[in-house]
């Protein structure tokens, strides 16, 4: 069974221009995935009609559906039904199933219907009608045949989301998978922190290079992580998720350090989940990373169980008269400094009796650093009882990067401490 292709095509110079975040291409890349057909392509094109049926002879050329979104409007600027229309040699019709969703739609609202409104019900007489019961511009379904003599579905939807996804799920999905036989695509991924991508693409490359051949493994890294996905494709989704495991258990010994969890247990869940199930509580102290940790440990429903609270000390007054911050601390050694953020986590760890407490100071940035401490310099700290461990990060001068990959690292230290590792 073949692997089934879509391209995912948004029309719109809006788009281009940054006035608008598509969010639709990521939608229905995932909806695609979910019945088996992989998206091998996402094209943005503007208004403009050379390019529109450009893109469209390519995508065609690449796969065996695409789908588009936008240019739908009633205004002059909205020209996908033209513009397919000359790809497909077709012609603008009325058509009186849309003409009377739409004069009832507008009937409906107590609203007067324009012209322009009207003329939403043309659509290429040689497509399927798909009524969008959120809105009025119509979707199309096209079955073309073309050089090849390969059969290509085009389907034109509203760039409007809440639209779109209506037509997708109600009409779009239901007709591919009548259309198409399709295999299962099935996805797993092992979540690891702490080891960079090349590093870890060589302790696991044998177990790589001896992947069966439906398996694919692909490195997709982020703030201090690397996600590892395992793609298989196959007829049987047990038969596959079976096989996917068995890998993950090779090399699960090689790895298993740096994995804190799998598909989507981001690294606030799984070290939330290893609190709750010993009993435990943590508390935190940010300067620099400004209430971002607190805020990744509250966005966790239930996480009241084990999170108890936190100080912004954003303020060296706040370290000393909240935290207990020695003032000769500040002054000897500076607020960003391995001493000061370790009587911040002891500190609040005191202060709001918990077993394990996170503390941040540092240069985030853009300015305000020194020759001794530029920007980019943090210190974090992770203290419990009778046992505090500082570490140094030394980063760049982007304000919000520092912020987030500091983050990380304070969260991935009190996850190591967790698990008893105290010298990492």
């Amino acid at each position: 069974m073949r692997l089934i292709l879509a391209e995912v095509v948004t029309i719109g110079d809006e788009i281009l221009y940054g006035q608008i975040t598509d969010t639709n291409t990521q939608w229905m890349s995932t909806e695609l995935d979910k019945i088996g057909i992989k998206t091998v392509r996402k094209s943005s094109v503007g208004d403009q009609e050379d390019k529109i049926l450009q893109i469209f002879e390519e995508a065609e050329n690449r796969a065996d559906i695409i789908l588009l979104t936008g240019g739908l409007g009633p205004t002059k600027d909205d020209i996908t039904k033209k513009t397919l229309c000359k790809y497909f040699d077709d012609e603008l019709l009325i058509n009186e199933d849309a003409l009377s969703f739409i004069t009832d739609f507008f009937t409906k609202g107590g609203r007067p219907m324009t012209e322009l409104n009207r003329l939403q019900a043309t659509i290429p007489s040689r497509c399927t009608y798909l009524a969008n019961k959120t809105g009025t511009a119509p979707g199309m379904w096209f079955e073309h045949k073309g050089k090849s003599n390969r059969t290509t579905i085009f389907v034109s939807m509203p760039g409007v989301p809440h639209e779109m996804k209506y037509l997708m799920t109600n009409e779009v999905i239901p007709r591919l998978k009548k259309f198409f036989e399709t295999p299962v695509i099935y996805h797993k991924m092992i979540r690891t922190i702490g080891v960079g991508e090349s590093f870890l693409a060589e302790k696991i490359e044998n177990w790589e290079d001896n992947l069966p051949e439906h398996i694919k493994l692909a490195y997709l890294p982020s703030f201090g992580q690397v996600r590892l996905r395992l793609t298989a494709v196959g007829e049987d989704e047990e038969i596959l998720k079976q096989e996917v495991q068995d890998e993950i258990d090779k090399v699960l010994p090689l790895i298993e350090s740096s994995v804190f969890g799998f598909d989507n247990d981001d690294l606030e869940v799984a070290i939330g989940k290893t609190l709750k199930r010993k009993g435990l509580t943590v508390s935190v102290a940010e300067s620099c990373t400004g209430g971002y940790i607190s805020h990744l440990f509250t966005k966790v429903p239930g996480s009241s169980a084990y999170f108890t609270g936190s100080v912004v000390s954003y303020d060296n007054s706040v370290k000393i008269n909240v935290l207990g911050v020695k003032p000769e601390t500040i002054t000897e050694n500076g607020a960003v400094s391995e001493e000061t953020v370790t009587q911040m986590a002891e500190g609040v760890r005191k202060l709001l009796k918990t077993d394990f407490a996170i503390a941040t100071s540092g240069v985030a940035g853009p300015d305000g650093g020194t020759s001794e401490k530029p920007v980019g310099t943090l210190w974090i700290a992770c203290a419990m009882e009778g046992k505090t461990i500082a570490r140094k990060l030394q980063m760049s001068n982007q304000r919000d990067t520092n912020i987030n990959y500091g983050s990380v690292v304070a969260l991935n230290l009190l996850r190591k401490m967790l698990n008893g590792d105290y010298e990492s």
